[in-house]
C-alpha cells in the first residue's frame, strides 16, 4: 500500500510541477496520467486544491489523466486562447489543464454594493458567452467574493446575488441554465489582504470555473 501511495504522490509532485510551469494543458494531462492510473478519477483535483478553499473545491473534480486527458487539456488550450482576447477577464489553466478559471473584479462588473451588471461589463460577458456556445461541452461553476468591509449577513447575500446575476445574463446570450451553477462565499475566501484598498479590489471578484462535462469525458476516452 505505501508503495502504490508513493507512486501516486511522485505523480501528484509531477502534476503540481507541471501546473506552475508554462507547459501547454495538452502536455500536462498527459503528465497526469502516464503511469498514474492508481490516482485517476481518484479526486486528484480536490487533493491539489485541498489549500485553497471552497470556491476551488465546487469548480475542480477528478483529473482524467492519460491520452483522455490531452484531448481535453488541448480543448481548454483552443477555449483558453480565445477566452484570453476578453477585456479584463483573467484567465487561469487549473486541475492540470483540465479546466480553465476565468476571474472578472467586481468593480468591473458591478457598481460598489450593486448586483445589478455595468452596461460596459455586457461587451465582455457576451464574449464570454459566445465561447461557451462555441465550446458546449463543458459545465460551469460561477463563485462570487467580496471583501470583507460590512457584515457577513450582507457580504454572503452579496457575492450570492452577483454570482447569480452573471448566470442570468449568460442564459440571455443563449447558455442553457442546467449547464450552470452558482455559489457565494461572502469575505472567506481573500486572494489577498482586506487591509489595503488594492487588496480589497482584489477580493472582489467572480470566479468562473470551466469542466469538462460527462460528454467531453467520454469522447476523450474514444479517443476524440
Amino acid at each position: 500500500m505505501k508503495t502504490k501511495n508513493s507512486i501516486v504522490a511522485m505523480f501528484l509532485a509531477v502534476a503540481l510541477i507541471c501546473s506552475g510551469c508554462g507547459a501547454s494543458n495538452t502536455f500536462k494531462g498527459t503528465a497526469i496520467g502516464t503511469g498514474a492510473g492508481a490516482a485517476t478519477g481518484a479526486g486528484i483535483g480536490a487533493v491539489i486544491g485541498g489549500g485553497k478553499g471552497a470556491a476551488w473545491g465546487a469548480g475542480i473534480g477528478a483529473v482524467v489523466g492519460g491520452a483522455a486527458g490531452a484531448i481535453i487539456g488541448n480543448k481548454m488550450d483552443k477555449q483558453k486562447k480565445e477566452l484570453e482576447a476578453i477585456e479584463n477577464a483573467k484567465v487561469e489553466s487549473v486541475n492540470d489543464g483540465e479546466a480553465l478559471k476565468v476571474t472578472f473584479e467586481s468593480g468591473i462588473l458591478f457598481a460598489t454594493g450593486s448586483y445589478v451588471l455595468n452596461p460596459a461589463s455586457q461587451w465582455s460577458l457576451t464574449m464570454f458567452a459566445n465561447s461557451l456556445k462555441a465550446n458546449p461541452d463543458t459545465e460551469i461553476n460561477i463563485i462570487g467574493h467580496t471583501d470583507s468591509t460590512g457584515t457577513d449577513q450582507l457580504n454572503n447575500q452579496l457575492s450570492e446575488d452577483r454570482a447569480a446575476s452573471v448566470k442570468s445574463f449568460l442564459m440571455s446570450q443563449g447558455i442553457m441554465g442546467v449547464r450552470m451553477s452558482t455559489a457565494g462565499m461572502g469575505r472567506y475566501q481573500p486572494i489577498a489582504t482586506n487591509d489595503t484598498a488594492e487588496g480589497r479590489t482584489q477580493n472582489r471578484r467572480v470566479e468562473i470555473f470551466i469542466n469538462p462535462n460527462q460528454k467531453m469525458i467520454q469522447e476523450a476516452y474514444q479517443g476524440r
